[in-house]
């Protein structure tokens, strides 16, 4: 098994999983019914994309694990999301920050994966790009919108960024396994995205009129399964509990 492009595309696939899942939770609850499709529309486009990776991954393991038995019986110690798109949605303000902060990152990620060694990556990233720049735009314009607007919106998406902000480093964390998915062409280094992000990501806030914390300290963990969050663990719970209750169930 080539164990890392293996782990590679389970970061890539818990990601979108976790974070699709997350966004999945304002189906219905949405400040407004043109919000609530939409947020709808992207948890879809990533759980789609989760299709995609775990089910590469899977191919890759060759132990006859599809996509569904990776994303529903793994425990939370195995999966390699980042502590970001792990946690609680908070206020709307909250979710379209945390959206926007990983559909930037995203964003800058498979524009680079197009190019990768690996065809089957190149396919996954060429259909993902063209969701998530859509996400990107969508989310940008609605932090902007909200920072730049009300006292309360921009005091709401202030206190969004300050949260969110210190999980951000990590999804520019660089380890062995990123050494040598680089070094064979496949992905990108994380931190090599980083200049271009923090660009994007002062561009936006300043237009936002939302100022960045000075501090550059980050959590991590995620993605290398040694640290998740509480949220992570209640999260599976609530999204595997069919599969761990009627294995193999069809409907």
């Amino acid at each position: 098994m080539d164990q890392a492009l293996f782990e590679f595309c389970l970061r890539m696939g818990d990601n979108t999983l976790v974070l699709g899942h997350r966004v999945s939770e304002w189906c219905g609850h949405a400040p407004v019914l043109e919000e609530d499709i939409a947020l709808a529309n992207t948890a879809l486009d990533l759980i789609g994309q989760t299709q995609l990776w775990l089910g590469l991954a899977g191919e890759v393991e060759g132990a006859g694990r599809d996509a569904d038995a990776l994303a529903f019986r793994r425990d939370a110690w195995d999966f390699r999301s980042v502590l970001l798109v792990e946690q609680p949605n908070g206020d709307f303000g909250q979710t379209i920050l945390r959206q926007y902060l990983f559909d930037q990152y995203q964003a800058l990620m498979l524009a680079e994966l197009v190019a990768s060694s690996d065809a089957r990556v190149s396919a996954i990233a060429q259909k993902a790009a063209k969701e998530v720049a859509y996400h990107l735009d969508r989310s940008r314009d609605t932090v902007v919108g909200l920072g730049d607007g009300t006292d309360e919106s921009h005091t709401r998406m202030q206190a969004a960024l300050d949260r969110l902000y210190p999980f951000v480093g990590e999804l520019f964390g660089e380890d062995d396994l990123d050494r040598e998915v680089a070094a064979r062409g496949i992905a990108p280094l994380p931190a090599s995205l980083r200049a271009a992000y923090d660009a994007a990501l002062a561009a936006t806030m300043d237009e936002a009129t939302l100022a960045l914390p000075d501090s550059r300290w980050s959590q991590s963990g995620g993605r290398d399964g040694t640290r998740h969050s509480e949220h992570l663990g209640h999260l599976l719970t609530e999204m595997q509990w069919l599969q761990r209750a009627y294995p193999d169930a069809r409907w």
